[in-house]
């Protein structure tokens, strides 16, 4: 990644870079959301960059229409920025915008269809299986946990397979907090996973190109007090300890940057990721998961990664921008 400061004029003009920067929308995580969107909005603004903040609504694409930005910056978390919808939009409206193609947003939102992608590039992930609702509630909920308690004994953890912020995820000690367990993560998606767990450090790493490659930050080692990174844990401060970089052994650092990577680049994503993993006792980092849009508030895994760099956020923001516009004039 260049240190160079990237120009705050539009390409061929001397005015500001426009930058629209999407926060809100009507997920489940909208509030985090807004919290990430402000803080994009003041950095990008602060390096000189004409910034106008929006909340999704029926009079968006419209107004993109009819005043093309230079860039579109989604910071949309959940479906409504995750998914791949508003990222296709935005490809058939042919505004640049800063964040992964659609269709490798789509994969990456699925987490089972993640999961498999990266399995098959080599990357270790915990075993698992996908259930859906109408065939947890049509094949009998107790015959099908009999017949996976066969194959992934607890302890387990159960999951959306789609959504961010841990929101639907329980841990599992017991054979019977299974069925509330899925009862509870179909509340969010009608898929639930039920997958392996991996007792050990629990850390994230998140990717960066700005043009040059992708490039992998310092590992995040994420340790919550209550001892479970839920909702909570990841949004209000003090609920978590964060070390950057992660207090793991250099060779353990080094095979879970190149996993991260190889993670990243399995998916087809773009300009900036955060792959999500556990090493367990031997060293070994798992794949449990990776973020399209990462969260950018001020207790977010990305930020710290970025000030443990040595990279200013405002400036790396900037060069996303710019990246986006390059590519999308190349």
């Amino acid at each position: 990644m260049s240190d160079s400061l990237p120009s705050a004029a539009s390409p061929g003009s001397s005015d500001p870079v426009r930058v629209v920067v999407l926060a809100g929308g009507i997920s489940h995580e909208r509030d985090i959301s807004l919290r990430s969107g402000r803080r994009v909005a003041d950095a990008l603004a602060s390096h000189g960059l004409h910034v106008e903040l929006r909340d999704p609504d029926a009079t968006l694409l419209g107004s993109l229409t009819d005043d093309r930005p230079d860039v579109v910056f989604p910071v949309l978390h959940g479906a409504s920025g995750e998914d791949g919808t508003l990222r296709s939009l935005l490809e058939f409206l042919g505004l640049p915008y800063v964040g992964s193609p659609a269709a490798a947003t789509r994969l990456a939102w699925d987490k089972p269809t993640a999961k498999t992608l990266v399995e098959r590039a080599g990357v270790p992930t915990p075993h698992s299986i996908t259930l859906t609702r109408d065939a947890f509630r049509e094949l009998g909920a107790e015959s099908v946990l009999a017949v996976v308690r066969g194959e992934l004994p607890t302890p387990v953890a159960i999951k959306p397979a789609q959504g961010g912020s841990a929101q639907g995820v329980t841990l599992v000690d017991t054979e019977e907090e299974l069925r509330r367990a899925m009862v509870h993560a179909y509340t969010y998606c009608d898929v639930a996973i039920i997958e392996q767990r991996i007792t050990g450090t629990e850390i994230c790493i998140g990717i960066i190109d700005t043009g040059d490659g992708p490039v992998a930050l310092p590992p995040v080692e994420i340790e919550p007090l209550s001892g479970v990174y839920g909702f909570e844990a990841r949004y209000n401060a003090g609920e978590t300890r964060f070390y950057a970089p992660a207090r793991i052994a250099d060779d353990v650092t080094e095979r879970a940057t190149a996993i991260a990577l190889d993670a990243h680049r399995a998916l087809g994503l773009r300009h900036l990721s955060r792959i999500d993993m556990i090493v367990d006792g031997a060293g070994t980092p798992w794949f449990l998961e990776a973020s399209v849009m990462p969260g950018l508030t001020e207790t977010s895994t990305l930020a710290l990664a970025l000030e443990a760099a040595g990279h200013d956020v405002g400036w790396v923001y900037a060069a996303l921008a710019q990246a986006a516009i390059r590519e999308h004039s190349a």
